[in-house]
């Protein structure tokens, strides 16, 4: 949507703030006093350890913290629609972070989205769903952040043109879109399938990256895990409405949580590789319930299936002496040229599975059967980071030219799908290289 659209969309969010809702919502909230600074002794070592692995399941430094930088002091960019937002200092600095924040300052932020000094915060902070954590997990994570180490550093100012820079409209985003409420079980789950959609739905806040959202930037919880967008990547889908070749199971969603792969799926990169290198370091049982409940909300498919899917996308790759020239139906000059490039820059490492080589079938990955090329560009350009559990499984970048790289991609989704071709790969091929500058 142009910004001039956002824009007028900003300014009916401030009609519904400062008309119909204003009597609902509270556009001017009130400070809560700063306290001193907390004794930390007062948080007892189970606490304070519970918090630590709460935070970890939260993924609380991926935007917290910048490359380089100390703790969780902030300044991470997180590009949206309607500009820039800079995460902010959650150590507790008294001058630049929470350290006069009380629990009831900490809890009315992580429930409401405001802080203490009484601004409302931006839905990039995902309060949306961390309404729903219990008292005492947040009280324990309250407790964890209090006792890491303070770090001065003032909050970098958001990059957002007016109106989206006046905080009060957001009163009226929360009037249309937020209903703090509490996590409700589902009766027909498992404890431990509760379990895993509590830590998934509130701290996970999974559905911030793994759903769609509306033209003013909400959750589309209707459907939920149908597929999102997270910093320049597109977020796959899951559960019912995963399109992976392969049909995920408890134990591939547990090695890929685990570890950052699965054999029958792909390899985390890009925003979610943080992700499951905290889960490397979160308790296994939390991580197991995680994947319980997404194992759940997945349509059941047997093993035999699982096994005839993987093998059928197994047969579509290319052997390790792969001469760069393919023949049938739908070959075109583009394509003929992506395998080429294929043969030059991919194919020692992407080719056909023997008793010593197992590498990962291009055609079961999310960039090679997404809508878009978005994901197979940025792998391609800004490499793979190996995880925490999977320190061999990496992949260095490729700066290939627009037209090879628009090339390699027509090559890929016609070798390893049956899906539609992608269209417009030149004009998006140089936009990615683009991007990367």
């Amino acid at each position: 949507m142009r910004l001039r659209n956002w824009l007028l969309a900003g300014v009916a969010v401030a009609v519904v703030a400062g008309g119909a809702g204003a009597w609902a919502v509270n556009l001017f909230p009130r400070a809560l006093d700063p306290i001193a600074a907390i004794d930390t002794s007062s948080f007892s070592a189970d606490d304070i350890e519970t918090g630590r692995n709460l935070a970890l399941l939260g993924d609380c430094s991926a935007c917290h913290t910048v490359p380089g930088a100390q703790g969780l002091s902030g300044g991470f960019p997180l590009p949206t629609p309607f500009g820039t937002i800079y995460s902010t200092n959650i150590t507790p600095d008294v001058e630049t972070g929470i350290g006069t924040w009380s629990l009831e300052a900490f809890d009315r932020a992580m429930r409401d989205g405001i802080d203490r000094a009484g601004n409302h915060l931006y839905p990039a902070f995902p309060y949306d769903h961390f309404a729903g954590i219990t008292e005492p997990d947040m009280a324990a994570l309250y407790a964890f952040l209090m006792s890491e180490p303070a770090v001065q550093a003032e909050a970098k100012a958001n990059d957002l043109p007016f109106p989206f820079s006046m905080r009060p409209i957001l009163a009226g985003w929360k009037f249309l879109f937020h209903s703090p409420a509490p996590f409700e079980p589902n009766p027909d789950f498992t404890d431990e399938e509760n379990r895993g959609a509590y830590l998934a739905q509130t701290l996970g806040h999974c559905s911030a990256c793994h759903s769609p959202r509306n033209a003013l930037g909400a959750v589309e919880w209707s459907k939920g895990m149908a597929g999102g967008e997270a910093e320049g990547w597109l977020v796959p889908p899951l559960g019912a409405h995963s399109i992976s070749p392969v049909a995920w199971d408890l134990d591939s969603y547990a090695n890929y949580l685990f570890d950052g792969w699965s054999e029958q799926h792909a390899v985390a990169a890009g925003p979610m590789t943080p992700v499951v290198d905290h889960l490397f370091e979160a308790d296994e049982d939390d991580v197991f319930a995680i994947a319980a409940w997404l194992a759940r909300i997945t349509p059941e498919v047997d093993q035999a299936t699982r096994d005839a899917q993987f093998k059928a996308v197994a047969a579509l790759d290319v052997p390790a002496n792969f001469d760069g020239k393919v023949e049938g139906d739908g070959v075109t000059d583009l394509i003929q040229q992506g395998a080429a490039v294929f043969r030059d820059s991919c194919v020692k490492c992407h080719k056909d599975r023997t008793a010593e080589n197992q590498p990962l079938s291009l055609g079961l990955t999310y960039a090679v059967n997404a809508h878009e090329p978005t994901n197979l560009f940025n792998a391609v350009l800004q490499g793979v980071a190996p995880s925490s559990g999977s320190p061999n499984r990496k992949m260095e970048p490729v700066q290939l030219p627009s037209e090879e790289l628009a090339a390699l991609a027509a090559f890929v989704r016609w070798q390893f799908t049956d899906l539609p071709a992608w269209e417009g790969l030149s004009a998006k091929a140089e936009a990615a290289r683009s991007a990367m500058h």
